[in-house]
């Protein structure tokens, strides 16, 4: 198939577009700095720059790729600023809607969170509401997760992907990132707020999968949820960091997030649990 992703050179994306290849089809890879042509191209893939908030340039580029299908894989999360990655989420998913619907696009894929959901009694699943009561801040991340989920819906099929919360190289969670800092610096404790992990490959291999399934939403999370009290110390130890502190409590919608569905699908992490992947990663 023609298959354009938005976000290729993204933690997700650089690791779909070579397996999507890989399959046979052909891959247009839609990125914002030219840097990243020369892996793309070393992906096999087609690379085109543009700025997805330039409206009139990505109608253009969908209508010359002509695709049948788009992976939407486009955040703005490296310099961690909730407020840029919520504008991408709402007007950047609007332009590349807008663009599909356009162009004929059949289906779009795309990428969301499994810890928006409402609170609420055990792990989330994905015919649970989103927490759109949520105070601010968490309401702006919740605000831009509700705006790209319902303005994909337009596309006639379409698979939303709540990932997890990404750990693997280039991730928040990696032995350089930003959350592993802060555990050195002992500026996190463990709560009893549960979590749900995803390891990055894993995240590729679901939206690689979600190209032959149905319409819905799935959560794309591996098969352990737990406790912060139990995965954080097990974390500080891989990377030579002081015990964390623990203080009762959690904050709002740390509940985790049940992936049966996915699995129904014949998704199956290769990282069926965090604490494998904690121990790949950091060690």
């Amino acid at each position: 198939m023609r298959i354009v992703v938005a976000g290729a050179s993204g933690i997700v994306g650089r690791l779909l577009v070579p397996m999507l290849v890989q399959a046979g089809h052909e891959v247009t890879g839609l990125i914002r700095n030219p840097d990243y042509i020369p892996a793309i191209k070393n992906m096999r893939g087609l690379p085109v720059t543009v700025d997805v908030f330039d409206r009139e340039a990505v109608f253009e580029i969908i209508k010359e790729a002509q695709p049948e299908i788009i992976i939407h894989q486009l955040t703005a999360l490296s310099a961690r600023n909730f407020v840029d990655n919520a504008n991408i989420r709402k007007e950047g998913t609007r332009n590349l809607v807008d663009a599909a619907l356009a162009a004929g696009v059949r289906k779009m894929i795309a990428q969301s969170i499994s810890w928006a959901y409402a609170p609420g009694e055990g792990l989330a699943k994905e015919d649970e509401p989103l927490d759109i009561g949520a105070p601010l801040p968490r309401l702006t991340t919740i605000e831009g997760i509700q705006s790209l989920e319902s303005t994909v819906a337009e596309i006639p099929e379409h698979v939303i992907l709540r990932y997890g919360k990404f750990y693997g190289s280039g991730t928040w969670y990696a032995s350089d990132g930003y959350i592993a800092e802060q555990v050195r610096r002992s500026e996190l404790v463990a709560t009893d707020g549960i979590s749900s992990f995803v390891h990055v490959n894993d995240a590729a291999s679901g939206a690689h999968l979600a190209l032959h399934w149905p319409t819905g939403i799935y959560n794309i999370v591996d098969n352990e949820p737990a406790p912060e009290r139990e995965w954080l110390p097990i974390y500080a130890n891989f990377l030579g960091a002081a015990v964390p502190t623990y203080q009762s409590g959690s904050s709002r919608g740390e509940r985790g997030a049940s992936n049966s569905k996915a699995l129904a699908c014949g998704w199956e992490p290769q990282y069926a649990s965090w604490r494998e992947g904690f121990r790949r990663e950091l060690t």
